[in-house]
């Protein structure tokens, strides 16, 4: 008798709890992701309930679509080593992915609690400017090979502040199919 020592063999609720747990997406996100409530979904991961064939499907769906990681974890490596301020949003909720040591001892609190949480409020007015003008820069366009860079000055925020500097924004494909952006700073002296 063979082992099958696929990710696609365990059950159910592993394989949802470690398709969370890599992306470092909260409990809370992915359920209302599904439709279902929190509770629900955590009782799924535990193996203590089964989702019915409607749900199942879903969640088989989204598994299936993305149970290769191995990109993403790369990336994700190379970002937490990476000796210059850079951090990865998902480009349409803005919510934190990864960020380099050098990004993080830039702000004032820890960035574990800014995973999965959108990092818009913390724009300055020339980057929502630019926020604003990437539909007519072809960013969303699925053609969009390039980066875009612009100057803005800074933030005092007490949690999240932003020195002025040049920020360099690219569009990076991600394994569950969603476009991250990837955010460097570089400093203008």
């Amino acid at each position: 008798m063979e082992l099958d020592l696929k990710v696609s063999a365990l059950p159910l609720g592993c394989r949802l709890r470690r398709f969370r747990r890599l992306r470092q997406i909260k409990q809370e996100t992915l359920a209302a992701d599904l439709g279902v409530s929190q509770g629900l979904l955590s009782r799924w991961e535990a193996g203590q309930h089964e989702p019915s064939a409607k749900a199942r499907a879903r969640v088989e769906t989204l598994l299936e679509r993305h149970e290769s990681v191995g990109i993403d974890l790369t990336l994700r490596r190379l970002i937490e080593t990476a000796p210059f301020p850079v951090h990865l949003v998902c480009d349409d909720t803005h919510a934190l992915l990864s960020v380099s040591p050098a990004r993080q001892a830039q702000w004032r609190i820890s960035a574990a609690s800014f995973f999965g949480v959108s990092l818009w409020r913390y724009a300055t007015a020339e980057i929502i400017e630019r926020e604003l003008q990437l539909q007519e820069l072809g960013w969303f366009e699925e053609v969009w090979s390039g980066a875009v860079q612009f100057t803005t000055g800074g933030s005092d925020d007490p949690d999240m502040p932003i020195p002025p500097s040049i920020i360099r924004w690219e569009r990076i494909g991600i394994s569950d199919g969603r476009v991250g952006r990837l955010v460097t700073s570089i400093d203008p002296n």
